[in-house]
């Protein structure tokens, strides 16, 4: 875990060292700053996460990699929706909502147009990967 951690830290100092610009395996993706409040410790944490724009949403998709179980920050989200976002230089409170039915299928599909290896990730596991739509607050 704490190998997740120490890359986790490393690609949000560069995020915010470069406006949002990542390297490594996210370069040229578009990556926001997830920062929501622990289920269990209160604390707030923020995850880099790879995003859809849809409108004025920004959607982002518990993959975990493929991975049996949803991602730490999902588990967060479902108690505590109201979460802030950094995407560039901006600092952006929203509000977090599960999609569902068809609307999670037309947003996961086109992610995974734009990057196949979402639809690899869904591939590798047998849970069905959240689809989380952003919605500004105010």
């Amino acid at each position: 875990m704490s190998d997740m951690n120490d890359f986790n830290r490393a690609i949000i100092e560069e995020f915010r060292a470069n406006d949002g610009k990542v390297g490594g395996p996210f370069e040229g993706a578009p990556v926001l700053l997830l920062t929501a409040t622990g289920a269990k410790s209160g604390e707030r944490r923020t995850t880099p996460v790879v995003y859809l724009q849809d409108g004025d949403r920004m959607v982002i998709f518990a993959s975990k990699g493929g991975a049996p179980n949803n991602p730490g920050w999902y588990h967060n989200l479902r108690p505590n929706p109201s979460a802030t976002v950094e995407v560039g230089s901006e600092k952006v409170d929203v509000d977090a909502v599960v999609t569902e039915g068809e609307e999670r299928e037309r947003l996961f599909r086109r992610q995974a147009e734009i990057f196949p290896q979402f639809a690899d990730y869904e591939q590798k596991t047998t849970r069905q990967i959240p689809v989380v739509a952003l919605e500004r607050k105010g």
